[in-house]
């Protein structure tokens, strides 16, 4: 029995946390979220000037094909998209920029 209560505390906790975070999300208003959209396409730009440099397409070992370069310049932008809003420049820019508009 012992087990069972200490599971619903954890439990409550739980449920607290995913009902803290819905009215985040639901607190957000329109100009957030269109905030939140720009600041992770500011983010991905910058990880795709990065990632052009840090991935280079050149190996003696390899020829290029007709067309290598569109697909690699198509992967490092999808590669720059999945991975904006996770590295925390996207977080700093809109908390500064949400200030300032207070």
């Amino acid at each position: 029995m012992r087990g069972g209560q200490n599971a619903q505390p954890t439990q409550n906790a739980q449920n607290t946390l995913s009902s803290l975070q819905t009215l985040q999300a639901k607190g957000d208003n329109e100009e957030d979220k269109k905030l939140r959209e720009q600041t992770d396409n500011f983010e991905a730009l910058f990880l795709q000037i990065m990632l052009k440099d840090a991935i280079k397409n050149e190996n003696p070992l390899y020829p290029k094909q007709p067309g290598s370069d569109i697909y690699h310049s198509m992967y490092i932008e999808n590669l720059a998209s999945t991975l904006s809003g996770s590295f925390g420049y996207s977080e700093l820019l809109f908390n500064y920029l949400r200030s300032l508009q207070k």
